[in-house]
């Protein structure tokens, strides 16, 4: 065989396929196997779950924003208010949530445990607050609002899930590095009595929703720290019971659970919004009938805003709406799950499981009790749903999430590889003047090394 000028053989090139000739069953399959094997090999790159927690929560913010512009619009012209009132303070209040999120991005890991402790017990402060005349107020029958002046509110109850998150992550995590949570005492106490504190506090002001995503979360926390079944079993029994008996003592909460699956208002109207719910979603079709052109909310559908803007955005923006945000949900919490299966790090894992938990767990009852699949419970949809106090401590999370993800090993060692653009211009002028050429390169192919020994692909 005939080398080439430069000493090396030719390059053997695949022989072209006949024009004429159809592709065969054979060819499909290659494509679709070189199209899975690449569509693996991204998925597994190790800034995937950054890339994931980051895009879709961002995505879910802008949506949610331009979503409570329309929703809102005409319940703020009824209330002789600017069309753009709700729209407003939903921007302050992400805003606000956006420089907490590149907080807690930056935060140490050391940092964020310190802080476990101040943040239970100031929410423990602010619950007990709601409580005292003249200071707490009552919305919608629950009291669990502060006023802060003017149209602005807090509700103290929505810190005591990113509370509970913290501590119990420290928590857990100190027993484990003694090794205590073979013992169920200690996987127990003092993190349940200190769930139903919470709970309790709660529970005096009404608000059932965020009680039930408390126990969600208690109960991911638990999971996280292999409970045993009959240890997990009984804890639920206990809290079913608790939920059964503050349900059936309730004639609201009663109805509220028979109206699930309802397709009538009923007597006296008690299943309006629910039903009127099932209206706005089936009268989307399947790309909406457009942005802003929403009939139920002219009155119809009570907080059409908060608990039930995916109503809105399903007769807006049809099942193609419905379906993207559901996508970004479900990339968000599979992400959360994948951060805390990859870390070594016990609180990193209790608390990106914590956090997961409570955002999936709150957008799948409030997406159930839209669909007429679970009760009411009055719980907003996380990032999207109008409202500054559950926005605030969501966006903290999801920064946790992110500063979580960027923390693996292999990530950091991804973030290392990479230069600003401006840094790589310079370098390249200096490289081409002679000044640093090799020690640049040497640089290169130590970081090469380290990120191949930490496992990034």
């Amino acid at each position: 065989m005939v080398g080439s000028r430069t000493g090396r053989p030719p390059v053997q090139r695949a022989p072209r396929r006949p024009a004429g000739r159809p592709r065969s069953p054979r060819d499909n399959d290659n494509t679709l196997r070189l199209l899975v094997l690449r569509a693996r090999k991204a998925w597994d790159r190790p800034l995937t779950a950054y890339y994931l927690i980051f895009g879709s929560s961002l995505l879910i913010t802008v949506l949610g924003l331009v979503m409570v512009y329309s929703a809102s619009m005409i319940t703020a012209l009824q209330l002789s208010l600017p069309g753009s009132f709700f729209f407003r303070k939903q921007f302050l209040a992400a805003s606000i949530g956006t420089v907490l999120l590149l907080i807690a991005m930056r935060v140490p890991v050391k940092l964020h445990r310190a802080l476990a402790y101040p943040i239970l017990a100031g929410a423990v402060f602010l619950m007990i607050l709601v409580q005292v005349p003249g200071i707490g107020m009552a919305v919608n029958g629950n009291q669990n609002w502060i006023s802060l002046g003017g149209s602005f509110q807090i509700q103290p109850s929505e810190f005591g899930k990113l509370a509970l998150v913290l501590w119990g992550a420290d928590l857990l995590a100190r027993k484990q590095d003694k090794g205590m949570l073979a013992q169920w005492k200690h996987m127990l106490v003092p993190l349940v009595p200190g769930t139903f504190l919470l709970l309790g506090l709660i529970m005096l002001g009404g608000d059932m929703g965020t009680a039930i995503i408390l126990t969600a979360i208690l109960f991911g926390l638990l999971w996280l720290a292999g409970a045993p079944t009959r240890l997990f079993g009984g804890v639920l029994a206990v809290a079913v019971t608790i939920g059964f008996i503050l349900i059936k003592t309730s004639p609201n909460r009663m109805s509220r659970l028979a109206c699930i699956g309802a397709t009538e208002p009923g007597p006296n109207d008690t299943c309006w919004q629910a039903v009127h719910g099932i209206y706005a979603l089936a009268s989307g079709g399947l790309f909406g009938s457009g942005l802003g052109a929403s009939v139920e909310k002219w009155g119809q559908l009570p907080e059409a805003h908060t608990d039930f803007i995916f109503a809105i955005t399903g007769e807006e923006l049809g099942l193609a709406g419905t379906l993207s945000v559901l996508a970004l949900f479900a990339a968000l919490g599979y992400a959360g799950i994948r951060v805390a299966g990859r870390t070594e790090d016990p609180f990193v894992r209790y608390a990106a499981g914590g956090v997961t938990t409570w955002i999936t767990a709150q957008a799948v009852i409030n997406v159930g009790a839209v669909l007429g699949l679970l009760p009411i419970a009055g719980v907003p949809l996380p990032l999207f749903s109008y409202g500054g106090s559950a926005l605030l401590p969501t966006m903290f999370a999801i920064g946790l999430l992110i500063a979580f993800a960027r923390d693996e090993p292999a990530a950091r060692a991804a973030l290392a590889m990479r230069q600003p653009r401006f840094g790589r211009k310079r370098a390249a002028v200096r490289g081409s003047a002679g000044a640093a050429g090799p020690r640049r390169w040497n640089t290169m192919r130590r970081r090469a090394s380290a990120a191949r020994s930490s496992g990034e692909r």
